[in-house]
């Protein structure tokens, strides 16, 4: 209950399913050592508390943002452009880190000071004009950030994958780089989404949700509404860039596809939506969903395909056909949202 800040979950069907999806990225690097497998589970990961850092903005203050994943970039090419300029030294790591996080926090700050003021829907398209500018400038700034091909980069030796930190004798597992990094993404992920919990069920959570249900009555009760909502902004804004950080570090690679994309923006609202608005939890049971899908939904649907195929079926295996997997994706996401309007999160609660 202290790691949670008072906040369990609530539902036995909810903390049984948060046991299993944490027991199982926690061992994923020995119950699921293939090399996709790993991806997918440092994917989750990042995405939990960068989905987490999201929740913050729109579940908790209503406020919708289209620069999250600005500020995902910034982590991801201040990391990268440090470790490619300076090389594979803890040094360039610090560096990365030291310029990222708070170039982010000053950016978040700069836009909510002249922003926050104007009614939501403005706030919403200065910050997707922000990003989509910032977006044109990193595709442009080629000597710098790479261009569209982005930015690839060496890691410190100890995070090598052939670096072997612990033999196969000593625990009956080989402890190599790639599994240090996979358990720093872990950890700092989870410490982070720890940090938004208890973030929320503060005074200062309840005040933002106070502003979520009705802004003009937060400001007649004598709060600063424009100080919390900015204050708000930098925090998830530092959680985005720390997620950038942890994603470039594992692909070795910053990019606009993978950090500034206007999709990733897209997934992230998704994952938002999927898992449950105003709950933190539903990040990580959002996130779980939507990359476990992303990933292995068009496997599956082959699969299916042909053994539908084989029994005789007719037009199915066409509807299950591999290359359909996003318009089944999209069926999966209305049904969610159409069975769940409170997200998966919400509805547990609701049926205790």
């Amino acid at each position: 209950m202290m790691l949670l800040s008072g906040d369990p979950p609530r539902s036995r069907a909810l903390a049984a399913i948060l046991i299993v999806i944490v027991a199982a990225l926690a061992l994923a690097p020995f119950l699921f050592p293939g090399a996709r497998a790993m991806n997918v589970a440092s994917k989750i990961c990042i995405f939990a508390a960068l989905v987490a850092s999201y929740d913050l903005l729109l579940g908790y203050s209503g406020t919708v943002s289209f620069a999250h994943t600005m500020f995902y970039g910034i982590g991801s090419y201040a990391i990268a452009i440090a470790l490619y300029m300076m090389g594979p030294t803890w040094s360039a790591v610090a560096t990365g880190i030291v310029i990222g996080l708070p170039l982010a926090a000053l950016l978040a700050l700069g836009i909510g000071l002249f922003s926050l003021r104007v009614q939501a829907i403005f706030f919403a398209m200065i910050t997707l004009a922000v990003a989509s500018a910032f977006l044109v400038l990193a595709s442009q700034l080629s000597w710098l950030t790479g261009g569209d091909d982005g930015r690839s980069f060496r890691i410190p030796e100890l995070l090598h994958p052939g670096t072997v930190i612990l033999a196969k004798s000593v625990l009956g597992f080989e402890i190599n780089g790639r599994i240090l990094s996979y358990y720093i993404v872990f950890l700092s992920s989870g410490a982070m989404i720890l940090a938004l919990l208890r973030i929320v069920n503060s005074p200062f959570g309840r005040v933002l949700q106070a502003i979520r249900e009705n802004r003009f009555r937060a400001e007649a009760l004598g709060y600063r509404t424009v100080f919390h909502l900015t204050w708000v902004n930098c925090l998830a804004a530092l959680v985005a860039a720390a997620a950038g950080i942890l994603n470039a570090l594992w692909l070795r690679y910053a990019g606009p596809e993978t950090s500034l994309s206007f999709a990733i923006m897209i997934d992230i609202l998704l994952m938002v939506v999927i898992g449950g608005m105003g709950t933190m939890y539903g990040a990580i049971i959002g996130a779980t969903i939507f990359i476990l899908a992303q990933n292995y939904l068009q496997t599956l649907m082959g699969a299916a395909s042909s053994a539908a195929a084989d029994i005789g079926i007719p037009l199915l295996p066409n509807l299950l056909h591999p290359d359909r997997w996003l318009l089944w994706l999209g069926l999966l996401f209305i049904a969610s949202v159409y069975f769940f309007p409170a997200g998966i999160v919400g509805r547990l609660r609701r049926k205790t």
